[in-house]
């Protein structure tokens, strides 16, 4: 049998059969996340090597975070937590920029902190940044991997090891909420905010019996519709999940998909909204109204909304053509792992239907090595 025809009855499979996903390893990890972000900021391991990093970084005052894809966006969003939770500067290079233009770092001077973000703690990039911030740049620096043993341990001071969120899969799901998660908890220890730390666990818990029924939403909708563009359209802490969102679904299914500042898509991006086009919208409190009128023009110019929001407007309702309502208890900043969740879902469903295989997507490897 061909690779085609394989690919294709397998998509028929799954699709066909909701019972048959757990042969996807990516869904049976994106159905994992809940659970796993509980064992994460339940894990006296984490807690204990927060502990020891905090003590050891008790004079920087500004935080890097360094990452390569996936791992950039997420420390784009882990920066602007820190910088939310703890009033003080954070900043966000991707591992080539450390590189590449390491005065990019020296212009910060001393009292810098560095954390690199690997899943694998292989990524060459990724490694050979850590080594350089470390014995070139001389700035303290903390690893967070999935990988036990990984080079990135090695080049590191101090390293996190979130084993329980590793993934055999190709593309990052729960290794990004987890990793995600656990910078936040970093963060509001560091911020002395224990009703955040206790806020992340009531979301994980809270989000747990309501993710099945989102999947089969998300599978009918995927079902039911065909579109050309995926765009996703988020401000402030979110817009690092909406670039992750975008890759998630460009990963699985081969789309072509972009991200924007949700207010910037009018100046010029709009010309792109068609019926063929879905907008999926990061609705956060502090710029929730300003959003949801760009939410509603995009309707009136055609395009089909996805909507994001932990509790919608009737305004929003009207506007939106699907929306994930979360409900949670849990303010802006720890929404922002559950909020990803709904993309994850909607690159799954949408590569099965193109025949793909999300296990295993085109021209991609689960680690980047570079000789």
């Amino acid at each position: 049998m061909s690779k085609e025809l394989k690919e294709k009855e397998y998509t028929t499979h799954i699709m066909g059969n909701p019972s048959n996903t757990s042969e996807s390893a990516t869904w049976s990890e994106i159905l994992s996340q809940p659970d796993i972000w509980q064992k994460v900021l339940q894990s006296p391991e984490v807690h204990s090597t927060v502990d020891a990093l905090l003590g050891a970084a008790r004079d920087r005052t500004t935080w890097l975070y360094v990452g390569c894809g996936t791992s950039y966006y997420l420390a784009e969003a882990a920066a602007l937590t820190a910088m939310k939770l703890t009033g003080r500067p954070a900043r966000v290079l991707p591992a080539s920029e450390v590189l590449l233009q390491p005065e990019l770092v020296r212009a910060e001077g001393g009292k810098l902190q560095a954390v690199v973000i690997s899943r694998s703690g292989k990524t060459s990039e990724a490694v050979r940044a850590a080594a350089a911030l470390r014995d070139d740049l001389r700035v303290p620096t903390f690893g967070i991997t999935c990988a036990q043993q990984s080079p990135l341990e090695k080049a590191c001071d101090q390293t996190l090891v979130l084993h329980q969120a590793d993934e055999s899969s190709t593309v990052m799901t729960r290794s990004f909420t987890s990793m995600l998660l656990a910078l936040q908890l970093l963060a509001a220890r560091r911020a002395g905010n224990q009703a955040f730390v206790r806020e992340l666990s009531a979301m994980a818990a809270a989000f747990s019996p309501q993710l099945s029924a989102l999947a089969d939403r998300i599978r009918n909708f995927v079902q039911s519709h065909q579109f050309e563009d995926y765009v996703f359209l988020a401000q402030g802490a979110s817009y690092g999940i909406a670039r992750e969102a975008a890759l998630k679904v460009m990963e699985m299914s081969c789309s072509y998909s972009q991200f924007f500042h949700t207010l910037e898509f009018r100046h010029g991006p709009k010309a792109i909204v068609s019926a063929e086009t879905c907008l999926t919208f990061y609705l956060d409190e502090p710029g929730y109204q300003a959003e949801a009128e760009v939410l509603a023009e995009m309707k009136q110019l055609g395009g089909v909304n996805f909507t994001i929001c932990n509790r919608a407007t009737e305004s929003v309702r009207n506007a939106s053509d699907f929306l994930v309502e979360l409900d949670l208890p849990a303010s802006e900043l720890g929404l922002l792992a559950p909020s990803v969740v709904p993309s994850q879902l909607l690159g799954l469903f949408t590569g099965l239907r193109k025949g793909l295989n999300p296990d295993a997507p085109k021209n991609l490897t689960r680690v980047v090595m570079l000789d």
